[in-house]
C-alpha cells in the first residue's frame, strides 16, 4: 500500500480561524475558531493578531490530542502576494517578508503562511500555500487596458477555482490540463475564469474590479459615474466620498446589500417566493451578468469550451444556476458543484507534492 500522508490545513478568516487534519483526503477533524471583536480591536494591522491566533491554533490542536509529530506538513491559506502561477508553494523567508510588510490590502489569508511555518518548522516538515488569491496565468493579450498607466490584474477564487477544475476533469475523464473550461465561482464576491489546457488565462478582477455585481460587490461599473459620485458631481450631487468610504461602497456594501439590504441569498430567494418582484429583477440581473461573463470568457478560447463550471456558495442555489444555465447552456455542458471546500483543496495541493505527482514551488 502507498504511504498516508497526515496534513494540517490552516485558514484564517476576517473574526475566525478553521483548522483541519487530514489523513490523506479523510478529514480527522475540522474545527472554527472564532475571535471576539474586541479582541480583534486591539490590533492595527491585520499581521499583528498572528499572536493571538497561533495561541488559538496551538491550543486547538492540544484539545484534539493531535501529536505533532504526527504530522507531514502543514498548509496555510495563501495570502495577497505578487502574482504567481498556479500551484503549490513552500513557505520561505521572500514569502513570510512579503506577508509581513504593510499592503495596499491586508486581508486575514495573509496570517496563512506565518502559522504554518510557525508549526511545521520546528518538526523539520514542509508548510505550503496552494493557489493563492494571486494566481497569474494571464495572456499578455488580458493584461492590456484602455490606459497604459492601468494593467488588468488577475486576483481571484483561484483555491476553489483549480480545485473545481480538477474535479471537472476527474468527471469527464480526462486531465485538467487537456481540456478549455470556463470556471464560475459564485459567492460573496464572484470570479469567472477561462481555463486553456490547466492555465487561467483570464478572470474578471473579483475584489473591486470588472465582472458580475455580486452579494456584496458592485462588480463593474461606469469609470465615469464612479468618478462623478466620489467627487459629488451632478446628478451624484450629495456629499463627497472620501477614498476608503468609496472603496467600502464598492467592494462591501453592493451589490445585492445596495439593492435589497442583504447579502443572504436565501433571504433574497424567499422574498421572491413571497411575490417581491424587484427582489426578483435584481436577482435575476446577477444572474444575467455572470452568464454574460461567462460567455465573455468563452470567446477568449474561441468558443471551443468543454465545459462550463458553476461553483461557490451560491451554486446551492438553482433558482440562481437555473437562470444561467438557460442563457449559456448551448455554448457547453454545465457542471454544478455547489459550495467549496477549500480544507480539502489545501490538503490535496499538499498531497500532490508528497505523493510526487507534482514538484513544489518555490516563491521568488
Amino acid at each position: 500500500m502507498p504511504p498516508s500522508f497526515r496534513v494540517l490545513t490552516i485558514n484564517p478568516g476576517s473574526t475566525s480561524t478553521k483548522i483541519a487534519l487530514y489523513e490523506d483526503e479523510e478529514p480527522l477533524f475540522v474545527e472554527t475558531l472564532y475571535h471576539a471583536a474586541e479582541e480583534l480591536a486591539a490590533y492595527r494591522r491585520m499581521a499583528d493578531q498572528y499572536p493571538l491566533r497561533r495561541e488559538a491554533v496551538l491550543a486547538a490542536l492540544r484539545r484534539h490530542g493531535v501529536e505533532l509529530a504526527s504530522l507531514h506538513a502543514v498548509v496555510g491559506r495563501g495570502g495577497i502576494l505578487k502574482p504567481i502561477p498556479s500551484g503549490t508553494y513552500r513557505v520561505n523567508e521572500r514569502m513570510l517578508a512579503d506577508l509581513r510588510a504593510p499592503q495596499e490590502r491586508e486581508h486575514a489569508s495573509n496570517l496563512g503562511a506565518l502559522l504554518a511555518q510557525e508549526i511545521a518548522a520546528p518538526l523539520g516538515i514542509p508548510a505550503f500555500i496552494v493557489d493563492p488569491v494571486c494566481v497569474d496565468e494571464f495572456d499578455p493579450l488580458a493584461r492590456i487596458s484602455g490606459l497604459p498607466e492601468i494593467e488588468r490584474r488577475s486576483l481571484s477564487h483561484a483555491l476553489n477555482i483549480k480545485a473545481s477544475g480538477r474535479r471537472a476533469a476527474a468527471e469527464l475523464g480526462r486531465r485538467y490540463d487537456e481540456l478549455n473550461l470556463v470556471i464560475a465561482h459564485l459567492g460573496g464576491g464572484i470570479s469567472v475564469s477561462a481555463h486553456r489546457r490547466g492555465r487561467m488565462i483570464d478572470v474578471n478582477q473579483a475584489l473591486d474590479g470588472t465582472g458580475p455585481f455580486s452579494p456584496e460587490r458592485a462588480g463593474g461599473l461606469p469609470v465615469g459615474d464612479v468618478l462623478r459620485m466620489a467627487y459629488a458631481v451632478p446628478p451624484y450631487d450629495g456629499r463627497r466620498y472620501t477614498y476608503e468610504e468609496l472603496f467600502r461602497r464598492i467592494a462591501g456594501q453592493g451589490g445585492l446589500v445596495a439593492h435589497l439590504g442583504t447579502n443572504d441569498a436565501r433571504e433574497v430567494e424567499q422574498r421572491i417566493a413571497a411575490g417581491d418582484e424587484h427582489a426578483r429583477l435584481i436577482y435575476e440581473a446577477m444572474a444575467y451578468q455572470i452568464a454574460k461573463e461567462i460567455g465573455g470568457m468563452a470567446t477568449t478560447l474561441c468558443g471551443d469550451v468543454d465545459a462550463i463550471v458553476l461553483t461557490g456558495g451560491l451554486a446551492h442555489s438553482a433558482l440562481l444556476t437555473g437562470w444561467i444555465k438557460e442563457r449559456v447552456g448551448r455554448i457547453a455542458p454545465v457542471l454544478v458543484y455547489p459550495g467549496q471546500d477549500e480544507m480539502l483543496a489545501m490538503a490535496q495541493g499538499a498531497l500532490r507534492v508528497l505523493r510526487g505527482e507534482e514538484p513544489a514551488r518555490d516563491y521568488a
